[in-house]
């Protein structure tokens, strides 16, 4: 089911095209990552889903429903978590979720016990009544996506949510992720680390200058630079190795022996692994260890866009 679609959408900033006619469809279930460096349009696109923003032409389609029409319903069902920290120092913890999940329409009983499990699930609730001030840059990251969780959002979108926190943290955050896409919800994800992307996200949108200049999973994305796989085979021996042989192989097209490592490099759909190991097994070669090498989610946005993420 289709729970997001933007169909050419555009949002300007006096001569600046900030979104430059973005059409893109998001699947309920999905963690979808948009990556992008600086500039690109990634946090305005948000903005605009998010209702922070009005478009300067398109549309928005949220479950069904055009959000400038049911912007009330699309906020309910939204939760954003932004990239700047967004809580009340003030506050307890518990305040802090308590008040924004009042924003989304939550009251009495209810609003009480979704702030506690929102809490409960960031791993905050022994810290419900202390205030921000006192806690870690990771514990306030934890914080912001409570109150932006308690209403049980339809689809959460996760701006840069794990900028200048210690590792412990960032993997919390990214198992919390995890998690709450099992538990049914829809997740838009942006970061500045590409492993993150590669470890979470099942379909990815790489935006530059306000486009959307490729969109897939990260293998459909990598096949878009090449057709071909790397395999690296650590052998215990080479004294039996015939590289002309391993060549004939059907979809091989270079092998490259360095002391006991053979690479090879192979057409992707080929299919040739299981007669590429019943050489070596012919041959009396024992492997000691095999790794097949696609291009990485990097490489691939490095050729994409010709610019690092974090330019």
């Amino acid at each position: 089911m289709e729970i997001l679609t933007m169909k050419n959408l555009t949002k300007k900033f006096g001569d600046f095209i900030a979104v430059d006619n973005m059409s893109l469809t998001i699947h309920e279930g999905e963690i979808f990552g948009f990556l992008g460096a600086n500039g690109a349009g990634k946090s305005t696109t948000i903005n605009l889903v998010s209702g922070l923003m009005k478009s300067n032409g398109g549309n928005i389609v949220f479950l069904q429903k055009d959000i400038a029409k049911h912007s009330r319903f699309a906020k309910r069902n939204i939760g954003v978590v932004p990239q700047e920290i967004a809580i009340y120092e003030n506050l307890t913890a518990y305040e802090n979720v308590e008040f924004f999940a009042g924003l989304y329409g939550l009251r009495g009983r209810k609003l009480k016990e979704r702030a506690e499990e929102a809490l409960e699930f960031t791993g905050l609730s022994d810290k419900r009544k202390s205030k921000p001030d006192s806690f870690s840059g990771g514990m306030k990251r934890r914080l912001n996506i409570a109150c932006a969780i308690a209403h049980r959002p339809k689809l959460i979108i996760m701006d840069e949510p794990t900028v200048g926190i210690d590792p412990h943290s960032r993997n919390y955050i990214l198992s919390s992720v995890k998690k709450l896409n099992e538990m049914g919800c829809t997740i838009i994800y942006t970061s500045h680390y590409m492993e993150e992307v590669e470890e979470i996200c099942t379909k990815i949108a790489i935006i530059d200058h306000g486009k959307i200049i490729a969109e897939g999973t990260k293998e459909e994305l990598a096949a878009i630079i090449t057709n071909t796989k790397d395999m690296v085979i650590e052998v215990k021996s080479t004294e039996n190795l015939d590289i002309k042989a391993l060549k004939e192989i059907n979809g091989v097209n270079e092998v490259i022996q360095e002391e006991s490592v053979i690479k090879i490099n192979s057409d992707s759909e080929a299919g040739n692994l299981s007669r590429i190991l019943q050489y070596f097994i012919s041959a009396g070669i024992e492997i000691r260890s095999l790794d097949e090498q696609a291009p990485n989610l990097e490489t691939v946005f490095l050729t994409l866009t010709g610019r690092n993420l974090r330019d």
